[in-house]
């Protein structure tokens, strides 16, 4: 084949592909079958299109409820009267008149040291009362008649008030090597036998009176205001369920600086003396019965640095509204502003849900049932 006739044949095959390939984007642009030219590419299928899903998401709709608000707290047993029994004075036992772990009344004697030298002491002084006794009466009459001197029998007469003022010192210090119950309850474990010396600070045993006991615990400043004299608590103790009740009776008229909490008292009934004087106790006060209140899941409650916030279906879209928190239950929160009945909260999904998100709610969550 001639050199100018293959030129050719390579020429008319490569215009040829060129026109096949530019076909398809030279097509849209020629006139239409009514005349007129489409003035920008044909739009693709509309299934071919991407818009933002909406978010599956469960729901709780918010209705009042009755909620009787309650606080918790821990605490400690304590005995209505509690003392360690110690003698007044430094001496050795003589005689300890108690059974440990009896039950004793106030007045009853209990341990007794050593007050020989101090019985002797009184002895000497009542005899030396007798005589300024005789020495008054005999001046008393003597000054009636004009034959002693007024002074004589002053002088006789404070002798006699100065051994009353000796022997009532002796009975005082003998006082002092006994140790008696100061009040009705149990004795507890001695800790000293009959010989033994002892001093001031020797513990000789632990009254208590537990036929009440004292329960005292703390709950947060932000229920100070809220705490009334004569509100019933109930509490538990370690190692069982079973539920005891008291009453506070009294509160610490002053917040602790260290711990920002109000400290409280209460008192409940032991009899039988069940329950153990410094045993732990886990108290449960309750505050005010509400009927309005608004209560949802506690997942529903986004926490933040300087707010709570809550998401709610708008539109069709998530929207996100700031509340303010009460009392947490078991699985629920009291909201104290920021809804109201009949908004629709999101429960599920909230770690990626945004302001304006569309959601697509799929059903109710479970009730956040008041306590």
């Amino acid at each position: 084949m001639k050199p100018a006739l293959r030129y050719t044949l390579i020429t008319a095959i490569a215009l040829a592909v060129l026109s096949l390939l530019a076909a398809p984007k030279v097509l849209p642009l020629l006139p239409s079958s009514d005349g007129e030219t489409e003035g920008k590419v044909a739009a693709p299928p509309r299934s071919s299109r991407s818009p933002s899903a909406a978010v599956v998401v469960t729901t709780f709709t918010v209705e009042p409820m009755k909620l009787t608000e309650s606080v918790t707290s821990t605490g400690t047993l304590l005995a209505e009267e509690g003392v360690e029994l110690q003698a007044e004075t430094d001496g050795k036992i003589v005689a300890i008149l108690f059974r440990e772990g009896v039950r004793v009344r106030k007045g009853d004697l209990l341990v007794k040291l050593n007050d020989a030298d101090l019985v002797a002491t009184r002895a000497r002084a009542k005899y030396r009362k007798e005589l300024a006794v005789l020495r008054e009466r005999r001046l008393a009459q003597l000054v009636k008649q004009g034959v002693a001197r007024q002074e004589e029998y002053d002088i006789a007469l404070n002798e006699l008030n100065v051994q009353d003022a000796e022997i009532a010192l002796t009975e005082a210090q003998i006082a002092k090597t006994e140790v008696r119950a100061p009040f009705d309850g149990v004795v507890g474990l001695r800790y000293v036998s009959e010989g033994a010396f002892v001093s001031a600070a020797t513990r000789v045993a632990t009254l208590q009176r537990v036929d009440r006991l004292k329960v005292d615990f703390s709950v947060p400043e932000k229920y100070a205001t809220r705490i009334r004299v004569g509100a019933p608590i109930r509490f538990t103790v370690a190692g069982g369920d079973r539920r005891f009740d008291g009453e506070i009776y009294a509160m610490d008229p002053r917040i602790d600086t260290a711990t920002r909490t109000v400290l409280i008292r209460a008192l409940c009934p032991n009899p039988g003396a069940r329950l153990l004087a410094g045993a732990f106790a886990s108290v449960e006060m309750q505050l005010e019965q509400l009927d309005d209140a608004i209560l949802v899941p506690a997942t529903a409650v986004v926490p933040g640095l300087n707010e709570k916030t809550v998401f709610i279906v708008r539109n069709g879209k998530a929207e996100r509204r700031a509340v303010e928190t009460g009392t947490r239950l078991e699985s629920s929160v009291h909201i104290l502003s920021g809804l109201v009945p009949g908004d629709v909260v999101i429960t599920s999904g909230l770690a990626q849900m945004r302001a304006g998100q569309a959601v697509r709610p799929l059903g109710e969550a479970h009730p956040a049932g008041a306590t």
